[in-house]
């Protein structure tokens, strides 16, 4: 199951959020989403864990909970859309 996670201190990292959900189960993968250009964290990111029934565990655990004194949005990631076309259809 793929977790987002919203609302993260701009200085966490990949190694840390995984960190954050290790007690929970297994994680297979953590990634901040960072801007390409300057590398800066854009302020969420996902963490992959195999077992749903871990991933839910986390989920609840971890929604509102404090990182750095921000509070954490947790939930399970939704596929991303489709953007809409840049071009028009005439």
């Amino acid at each position: 199951m793929e977790i987002y996670v919203g609302n993260l201190p701009w200085s966490v990292r990949d190694q840390e959020l995984a960190e954050a959900f290790g007690p929970y189960g297994s994680v297979e993968k953590a990634s901040v989403i960072t801007y390409r250009d300057s590398g800066r964290s854009k302020g969420f990111g996902f963490v992959t864990m195999n077992n749903d029934e871990e991933a839910n565990k986390a989920i609840e655990a971890m929604d509102g909970h404090e990182m750095e004194g921000r509070p954490l949005r947790v939930n399970e990631a939704r596929p991303k859309e489709d953007s809409p076309s840049q071009g028009s259809d005439w």
